[in-house]
């Protein structure tokens, strides 16, 4: 029998959102109007009021595309005094380009490209930075994130992009680098922002940001959001989400100040199953090499669905409460405590069309179920200190502290009987037309002409049987900016771990049918040397490592099966000898803000390489051999040409091999990394053209990329073109138009090592109306 997926209430809870804001806004609309326009008359109780946050010292330009710091204090320079190459998105940047995802903003940075998910490797945001895989790097107010997602962005400030290995400020992982999502909390100062967007192909976004000072120091801040919509080009798919985020403050402009955090989302969508590659007509094995790759062809229809509306579903939560105390020591010495927990879960099916069977080439493709039903939690506790003294009369900005993480992911599935006649050459030989439709269970679909609403009839039931895995994480920290003379700055950090992880397999009686663990202790760290010849400049050489060790993502992404060793006679695994794989950065740059500080301008030369990598060297065992390598070069611009012109670009040149791929891998030595384009480069800009109305637009290019280190299968390259109008009716109301991907370009954003690729949105339009107090 068929099965129709339950409903996550979705409708409800977005019901309560849009009236909660319809409440606020018809409280407080009357109220903030006549306070908008006593603006002038004095400032809100002694607050800066902004967009975004409330600020100490200097108010900086909150619709600048400029970022003059990170907002970490492991940061301890400002941006143009860091020695590393690191990207801020600000909140004027996702609003004009009209992002909704992380994914969506990421788009602005070159050198940042997605791979796609399917079963054992999770659905989600997987992004790959300077060719290496940082799906498990993604930090929430610089406390990792774990848990495969797909962010959303209506409680994020900004996005903070750290390029090159990282372990030194996140922990393990971060061999490419690492993404902070900088969350919206309560502020001094009364605002309110609200909109709706509609678009083309269903599209209907309603997000509320309120915030509210009750006290000369104490604020509450609401994010709300509800989104619904098809995808541009795409037979069948829609995205269904909806999400709230609340914030407290309390002791705001005092020595002691007190932050409760909460966010929650859920999503309940019919997912995109990708286009198959076309595999060659000589068969599998034949024609496959890097001079003859595999690419996506939905056999002349690029809008063709290959999944079943019938089957085909995911649905996700997460929930992220965090508790932070700060507290000022003197003027020159700050310790904060952040408490977190969070959760997050996958369940789906989601429909591969699967090229394994070798039928692509013959016109017909096999609907593959991939499922999965995760859960992970993870609850952190991380203390900083940080603030600037004197030795020797040199000055040192330092920031230090300790984390303590708990993280468990528990990994389940679903029996997805795809033959529903047992014995049959549908379930054991390779797909035919003449097994199209009926013949097969519609396990078997037309690969021009495939049926999503094809009567599947086959059996679903959960499969108890799965994986635990857990990870306990103990680290000490240090980063000093040493400042020798003002000419000279010494940049530096160091971080030990301590890194337990432990996983069993079992049975759907739960009994246990293989476990292992493996502990790791590794230091990583950073040196930068940095030369101003001129205050508004910097010149720099740095370097940097970062550690991998076994088990770091916690089964919820490609892990390699990190945790094999040695067996008992039980067929139990024993304690892993693996060693955590190492990652070295050598970067020169230089960093300018230029006219009169309002534009920055970066550019770097890089090699990073990984060396120890785990590779399999035979059908039961793996080792620490491998190697791969990167070298590049970047440029950047960001900031205003003049008063009235904004620009936020970057170039990427990334040249991706693998050294080395052990004994069983030779084959492949040479070839170019996975999801790692040669060039890519983005320029979005605007220009006020009057005081009310804003023009902008941006061109994105992305160079092939290969979906496998073998070369075997490929997306082309591609460039997509947006535009962007803005029209202030009012001081309170505005409208937005965005149009992106002009062009309606056919193309492809994530690609998967084998089977398919996923396709990006077509031409898509979005307007907006904003209301602003």
């Amino acid at each position: 029998m068929s099965r129709q997926p339950s409903q996550l209430p979705v409708s409800s809870p977005r019901l309560l959102a849009s009236a909660i804001g319809v409440a606020i806004t018809a409280a407080s609309a009357a109220h903030m109007a006549h306070a908008a326009e006593k603006t002038d008359e004095k400032a809100p109780r002694n607050a800066i009021s902004l967009d975004a946050t409330s600020v100490t010292g200097e108010a900086q330009d909150q619709t600048s595309y400029q970022v003059e710091k990170a907002s970490s204090p492991k940061y301890t320079a400002p941006l143009v005094d860091t020695p590393r190459s690191v990207t801020v998105i600000p909140q004027q940047v996702l609003k004009d380009t009209g992002a909704l995802s992380m994914q969506d903003a990421l788009r602005t940075v070159p050198g940042i490209t997605f791979g796609a998910g399917e079963g054992g490797n999770p659905q989600g945001d997987r992004p790959f930075i300077r060719g290496f895989d940082a799906q498990g790097d993604t930090y929430l107010d610089g406390v990792r994130d774990t848990g495969s997602q797909s962010r959303e962005i209506f409680a994020v400030e900004s996005i903070e992009v750290s390029k090159g290995p990282n372990s030194a400020m996140g922990g393990r992982g971060a061999a490419g680098g690492s993404i902070n999502l900088v969350s919206k909390k309560a502020h001094l100062g009364d605002s309110f922002d609200g909109g709706f967007t509609w678009g083309s192909d269903q599209t209907q976004r309603y997000t509320l940001d309120s915030n509210y000072q009750f006290s000369d120091s104490a604020a509450g801040r609401l994010n709300l959001m509800s989104h619904e919509s098809n995808v541009a080009g795409r037979d069948k798919v829609d995205y269904d989400r909806w999400g709230i985020a609340p914030s407290l403050a309390f002791g705001l402009g005092t020595d002691t100040r007190v932050n409760l955090d909460y966010y929650h989302l859920e999503n309940n969508d019919l997912p995109d199953s990708g286009i198959p590659y076309t595999v060659p007509t000589s068969g599998l094995t034949a024609d496959r090499t890097k001079n003859n790759p595999d690419k996506p062809n939905a056999g002349g229809n690029s809008s063709n669905f290959y999944g079943l509306t019938d089957r085909d579903f995911r649905k996700g939560r997460t929930d992220t409460a965090t508790f932070a105390i700060e507290h000022d020591l003197t003027d020159s010495l700050t310790v904060k405590n952040t408490l977190r927990h969070g959760t997050s879960m996958q369940d789906y099916i989601l429909t591969q069309p699967d090229d394994s069977k070798g039928n692509v080439n013959n016109g017909s493709v096999w609907r593959r179920a991939n499922t999965r039903v995760s859960n992970t939690d993870t609850t952190t506790n991380q203390t900083d200190l940080f603030g600037d003294f004197y030795v020797a009369g040199f000055k040192n900005s330092f920031s230090t502290g300790v984390e303590f993480s708990r993280e468990k992911s528990k990994k389940s599935s679903y029996n997805v009987n795809t033959d529903t006649t047992p014995g049959t050459a549908a379930a054991t030989t390779n797909c035919t037309p003449s097994m199209i439709g009926a013949p097969s269970g519609y396990n078997c679909t037309s690969l021009s002409n495939p049926n999503p609403d094809d009567p599947w009839n086959g059996a679903i039931s959960r499969n108890y049987a799965g994986t635990d895995t857990s990870g306990t994480t103990r680290a000490l920290y240090v980063f000093d900016t040493l400042e020798l003379s003002p000419q000279w700055l010494v940049n530096m950090g160091l971080r030990y771990d301590h890194f337990d992880t432990k996983f069993k397999t079992f049975d759907a009686a739960s009994v246990t049918t293989a476990k292992g663990d493996d502990t790791s202790e590794f230091v990583t760290g950073q040196l930068g040397l940095v030369w101003k010849p001129a205050e508004n400049g910097s010149i720099y050489a740095s370097y940097a490592t970062s550690a991998i060790p076994p088990g770091a993502v916690l089964g919820e992404g490609v892990d390699g099966n990190p945790l094999s060793g040695t067996k008992d006679r039980n067929g139990n695994l024993l304690s892993s000898d693996m060693e955590p794989e190492e990652t070295t950065n050598y970067e020169v740059g230089t960093k300018w803000d230029l006219l009169n500080d309002r534009l920055s301008l970066t550019a770097a030369v890089f090699r990073t390489e990984k060396e120890n990598a785990r590779v399999q060297v035979d059908t039961t065992s793996f080792q620490n051999v491998g190697k791969t390598r990167v070298d590049g070069f970047e440029l950047s611009a960001t900031g205003k040409l003049t008063d009235k012109w904004q620009v936020f670009a970057g170039y990427s040149f990334l040249d991706g091999k693998q050294v080395d791929g052990g004994p069983l891998n030779k084959a492949t030595d040479g070839n170019q990394l996975p999801n790692t384009p040669k060039n890519s480069a983005s320029v979005w800009t605007t220009y006020a053209v009057t005081q009310k109305l804003t023009v902008g637009g941006g061109a994105f290019y992305v160079d092939e990329v290969f979906g496998s280190v073998a070369n075997t299968t490929m997306v082309n390259s591609y460039v997509r073109y947006d535009a962007m109008a803005n029209y202030k009716l009012t001081k309170n109301v505005d409208l937005q138009l965005n149009v992106q991907n002009l062009t309606d370009e056919t193309y492809y954003d994530k690609a998967f090592q084998n089977h398919f690729a996923n396709q990006a949105p077509g031409r898509t339009a979005l307007l907006s109306t904003n209301f602003h107090f």
